[in-house]
Formats: C-alpha cells, sequence, structure tokens
C-alpha cells in the first residue's frame, strides 16, 4: 500500500502544476518571467546551471553530470562551454548539429540520456516551465501567435525574441476556431516526455531501403482527404514524425552518419534555417536541439566522403574519449554492477582497481616526456603524488596526444568478464586475481583485438598484477599496523623528538640514563626512506613536519597520528617492515600456534570492519601477501 500511496502523492504533484489559459493570460506569465519564452539551446544550459557547477585548478565540474559521467570532465566542460553557453546566447553554434563522436561504450549515449531525463525533470520546475498552443500535436510557441510586423516592437516592451512562424495547421485554427483572436487562443503548460513523445525524440536508422521521411516529418492521413478535400489541408496531415514530436526540446540521432542523404539535408535545414519541410506546407519552424552520435570510424568514413563536404562546417564535433582515471574507471564498474544482478556477490575491494589499472593502461599512449613511462604517467593522471613532477607535467602530457583516449578496453568488456569470473568460481565472492584471470582468458574472443593489441594487453595485465601485489601489501600492512597501533604512536613520537632536536641543533636527553645524546640519525632516515626521501631532501622534509608541530602547538591541538599523511604512511612501512617476518611466520604457518592466530583473526577482523572485505576474501588476501613475502 506505501508505494500506492506514493503513486497517488505523485499523480496529485503532478496535476498541481498543470496550467491552463488564454493567450492573454500566458503574456501576463511572460511578462513576470521571461525565462518560460526561452530557446531549447537556452533551456539545456540553463538546465546543466541550475545543478551547479565546481571550479578546479582552472577547470569546472558540472554537477548534473556527476554521478553518471566519471572521468570525462575535460571532455563535458567543453561541450557545455563551447556548444551549449553560445548556443544559448543565440550565437551562430546553435546552428550546428551537435555530434558526440568516440569509442563504444564511452558515454556518449549516457549524455544524451541524461539530457533526455534531465529535460524531463527540469520541464516541471518553475525555471524550467514550457506553454504551448493546446492542441498542437508540435507543443508549437504560443509566442509564434505575434504577427511578424509586430515583434520588434514585442522585443522592446516584453525583451524577448520570437524566431519562427505560425505552423499551417495552428493558423488554420487561428481562422476557423478563434476567428483570428490570437488574445483568446487557448495556452497549456506541457511536461517534456519521450515515452509520451512530448518535445523528446528519438530516431535509430533502420535498413536505408526502407528509411522513410515520414517518420521524422510526419505524412498525409489518406483517411480524412475525403473529409478535408486536399492533401494540402493541414488537417488532413499527421504531424507525428519524430521531428514535429520534438519540437521545444531535443531530438536524439542514433547512429546519425549511417543516415540516408536526404535524412542528414533536412537536418541541416532545420539547424540552419530552423525549419524543415514537411507534405504540401509551407516551411515548418522547429525549435529543438538536434544531438547525435557515431564512432570513429564511421565518422571518419563520413570525413573521407567528397560527397559530405558541405555538412562538415555544420556538424560541430564534439570527442568524448574513454576516462583515463584509474579512480574514476573504479566508479564506472562499481555503477554497472549496481545496475546488474550481480549485487549479492562481493567483489573483494581493490578487485575492480586492479581491472581498472588494466582497461587506463590500454588507452594510454606512451609518453614522450622524458623520466615518465607508462605507470607513471596513469598515476599522474588520477591525480596521484609523483616524486618529481607536478601538474604542469601532467598538462604537457595532455599536449602530447590531443586525441588519446579514442582507443583501448572498453568498460562493458571487463563488466562481462567479472560476470565470468563470478560464474566460473561459483563462489559468493571474487578477488582481484580472479578478475584479471578473467581478463587475460577474455583477450582471445575480444574479436575487434589484433595479434599486436594482444600481446600488448598481455604485458598490461602483468603491469595490473605486479601494481595489485604492491596494493595487497599495503592492505595486510595497514591492517597489521593497526594491530600495533600503540607501537606506531610511540615511534612516531621518538621520530618528532628527534626531528625537533634536529631542527633546532639541539641535544635529545635519554629518558632512563638523562644522559644527552646527538638526534638519532639512524632512526630519522629509517622512517623518511620508506616514503623515497632522500638525503638533500631530509632537512626541507624535516623542516616541514616541524612546521606542522608548531602550527598544531599554536591552535592548542595535538599532533596526532594521522596528522600528517606521508609521516604516517612511512611510520607504517617501516613499522611494516620490522614487522615482516612476523607476518611471513603467520601467514605461511600450516599449524599456527595461539599467538599467532590471534594476529590473524585480529588481521582478519581489521580488514573485514575497515577494509570492506569479507571473511572469504580477507583469508585469501592474508594466504597471498603471506606466499609474496615468502617469495
Amino acid at each position: 500500500m506505501d508505494i500506492l500511496n506514493k503513486v497517488k502523492s505523485f499523480r496529485e504533484e503532478e496535476n498541481s502544476l498543470k496550467w491552463e489559459g488564454t493567450f492573454a493570460e500566458y503574456l501576463a506569465i511572460v511578462k513576470e518571467r521571461p525565462e518560460v519564452a526561452q530557446s531549447a539551446h537556452s533551456r539545456v544550459y540553463n538546465m546543466i546551471k541550475s545543478h551547479g557547477l565546481t571550479e578546479k585548478n582552472g577547470h569546472k565540474l558540472y554537477h548534473f553530470f556527476g554521478e553518471e559521467i566519471f572521468g570525462l570532465e575535460t571532455s563535458i566542460e567543453r561541450l557545455v562551454e563551447e556548444y551549449f553557453h553560445p548556443a544559448a546566447k543565440r550565437l551562430d553554434v546553435r546552428k550546428r548539429i551537435l555530434l558526440l563522436m568516440g569509442p563504444v561504450s564511452g558515454g556518449k549515449s549516457t549524455i544524451v540520456t541524461l539530457l533526455k531525463r534531465g529535460f524531463e525533470k527540469y520541464s516541471k520546475t518553475d525555471e524550467g516551465a514550457v506553454y504551448a498552443i493546446k492542441g498542437c500535436p508540435m507543443h508549437e510557441d504560443p509566442l509564434h501567435l505575434i504577427p511578424h510586423e509586430l515583434r520588434d516592437e514585442f522585443f522592446e516592451e516584453y525583451g524577448v525574441r520570437i524566431e519562427g512562424s505560425l505552423s499551417p495547421l495552428n493558423t488554420m485554427r487561428l481562422e476557423k476556431e478563434y476567428n483570428g483572436r490570437l488574445e483568446d487562443v487557448m495556452v497549456e503548460r506541457i511536461f517534456f516526455s519521450e515515452d509520451k513523445r512530448v518535445g523528446i525524440g528519438t530516431y535509430t536508422p533502420s535498413d536505408p531501403k526502407s528509411q522513410d521521411i515520414a517518420d521524422l516529418t510526419g505524412s498525409i492521413d489518406f483517411s480524412t482527404i475525403a473529409e478535408f478535400g486536399a492533401e494540402s489541408d493541414p488537417r488532413a496531415y499527421r504531424f507525428d514524425g519524430e521531428l514535429n514530436k520534438a519540437n521545444r526540446g531535443m531530438m536524439e540521432f542514433q547512429e546519425m552518419l549511417k543516415l540516408d542523404e536526404k535524412f542528414l539535408w533536412l537536418l541541416l535545414s532545420l539547424t540552419q534555417e530552423g525549419n524543415f519541410k514537411a507534405g504540401r506546407f509551407a516551411l515548418i519552424s522547429a525549435d529543438e536541439l538536434i544531438v547525435a552520435h557515431t564512432n570513429e570510424t564511421e565518422y571518419a568514413s563520413f570525413i573521407s566522403n567528397k560527397k559530405n563536404e558541405a555538412l562538415h562546417s555544420r556538424i560541430i564535433v564534439m570527442p568524448i574519449p574513454y576516462n583515463l582515471k584509474v579512480s574514476q574507471e573504479e566508479r564506472i564498474y562499481e555503477k554497472m554492477i549496481r545496475e546488474s544482478d550481480m549485487t549479492h556477490i562481493h567483489i573483494a575491494p581493490q578487485a575492480l582497481r586492479a581491472a581498472a589499472i588494466f582497461s587506463v593502461l590500454t588507452r594510454l599512449e606512451p609518453p614522450k616526456k622524458q623520466g615518465i613511462d607508462l605507470v607513471k604517467k596513469m598515476r599522474l593522471y588520477d591525480g596521484e603524488n609523483v616524486e618529481g613532477f607536478n601538474q604542469i607535467d601532467v598538462e604537457e602530457l595532455q599536449k602530447e596526444y590531443p586525441n588519446e583516449g579514442m582507443n583501448g578496453i572498453d568498460p562493458r568488456y571487463v563488466i562481462n568478464r567479472i560476470s565470468s569470473a563470478i560464474i566460473r568460481k561459483e563462489v559468493p565472492s571474487i578477488n582481484a586475481l580472479d578478475v584479471l584471470r578473467a581478463l587475460k582468458d577474455g583477450l582471445d574472443q575480444h574479436a575487434s583485438i589484433t595479434q599486436e593489441d594482444r600481446e600488448k594487453y598481455m604485458n598490461y595485465i602483468s603491469i595490473a598484477r605486479r601494481e595489485y601485489d604492491e596494493i595487497a601489501k599495503k592492505e595486510i600492512q595497514k591492517a597489521f599496523v593497526y594491530s600495533y597501533e600503540e607501537s606506531a604512536i610511540t615511534l612516531m613520537d621518538n621520530y618528532l623528538d628527534n626531528v625537533e632536536a634536529y631542527c633546532n641543533k639541539n641535544k635529545i636527553r635519554d629518558t632512563l640514563t638523562g644522559e644527552e645524546m646527538n638526534p638519532d640519525e639512524k632512526l630519522m632516515r629509517s622512517i623518511e626512506e620508506q616514503i623515497g626521501i632522500s638525503e638533500n631532501a631530509k632537512k626541507a622534509f624535516r623542516e616541514e613536519i616541524l612546521i606542522r608541530l608548531s602550527a598544531y602547538a599554536r591552535k592548542g591541538k595535538r599532533f596526532e597520528y594521522n596528522s600528517h599523511e606521508r609521516l604516517r604512511e612511512a611510520i607504517q612501512k617501516k613499522l611494516f617492515a620490522d614487522l615482516k617476518d612476523v607476518v611471513k611466520i603467520t601467514t605461511s604457518s600450516k599449524t599456527p600456534d595461539e599467538s599467532q592466530l590471534k594476529k590473524i583473526n585480529e588481521v582478519v577482523a581489521r580488514l573485514i570492519d575497515e577494509h570492506g572485505y569479507n571473511s572469504i576474501s580477507a583469508n585469501e588476501l592474508l594466504r597471498y601477501v603471506g606466499s609474496l613475502l615468502n617469495r
């Protein structure tokens, strides 16, 4: 019953938004809220903007796409700033077809779907409200009723520009139903809906021989010709084509470049002139965003055809490459798994990361910059700190290959292989090794992978395995170290005492003997070396730690174990290095004694409670790291 109550509430809310009135009453709304008369391009831009944005490192991150599109911030920013924004300002860009071009499963369809769903929701808000002539199959803009001769005066009074002419059907209705009194024409609020074919249209090419342009522009209703007397009577015409129904909103063309030439010319007329030809009528005005998508191969074929040269300048191509950030690739897999029937399967932490490392490596181009290999490039792209390199280096790497990310392994392949791993293992838990093994086995079955690429990808799986080995060690390291947290805090306090004495050129007093000693250089270096602090960099690092200590002291706060990320990592690594023998013995012992068993149980519990493992994957990780340490 709860769901039925919610349905009832939803229905009541939908009904409360409905509005109907005369054109004169509609003009009063336009006077008060001119945004109701905005163009389709302006509406989509304001819709995106209404969700907010964040500026980071000079780039704009649009929240509208944030929970569905991962790792394509630069492409999205370009799409919004170079197409939607100028188009909303009525610049010439709006007279172009927007073509999203990129590899399969790269996010093109998701972007279009987001725009459609966003349009549907936005039309139910006050800012996104849309009004149309009541009873019009094309949801025509009521302002088309204003005669062309009066539009300049209308702009001066209302601040709204009117583009387009009244459709043949509504021209006839104005005369026959309203006796030319446009102020009496009924207007209603409409709500975009792809399912109901209101303001959103979709067209998918079929066999070229059976493609019918009537699917886009509507067709004659022969059953009514006897009643109305002629094919040129608009009442004898079905204005039910996709372009008719998409008026005021957006029109999606899937695989647009597969369309017959006559379809493309129709689209160009619509975008360039804002109208299209249908039946035996004058040109029909339409205001809609035309968005299409295609892959790189189709686009290359289209560009190489001389017959299409006139079309090139009338299409805005927006490349949508694969994501190149490991952390964002993980999010893509998590989203795809949430939307699947695999949610009951436990996927061990870091398993998706191992897959993401492999995928991203297949998409990266080998760096030309000296001192950077593919793995360092991968880490820099993901925002990790790589000693000796900074954000400027990242920007230089990105400029080396402007089209980077247009090739490689697609996310669907990875999810398919994870599914295969689940089925093969027949247990409710899989780990990173299961995933990497499945990815490797699937390369032979991937039809589009060449022998050369297969060999290269096998190498990337090996790299992903090595990266995972380090991650696995760190996972166990953290779990073991937390079991020895007191030791970690004692080690840190000892290090801080020595750093303070070193920076202030003081001696250290032994707490037991009272003897004064020089700072313990060996201890400090044994910790600093764990995170790659060189001999030359040690002084700067220690001074940085002392400044942080002083800052905490000034605020009356205690410098804790977690107060400095890199120092915490160094302490953990040092402690783990000292504990490595304990870990080896504990994990490799076939018959652990009581003490060892207690440590194992502590670590497993920590992995389950704080790191997202279950008992199966935690024990598998423990055994695997034990085997790594014993090699």
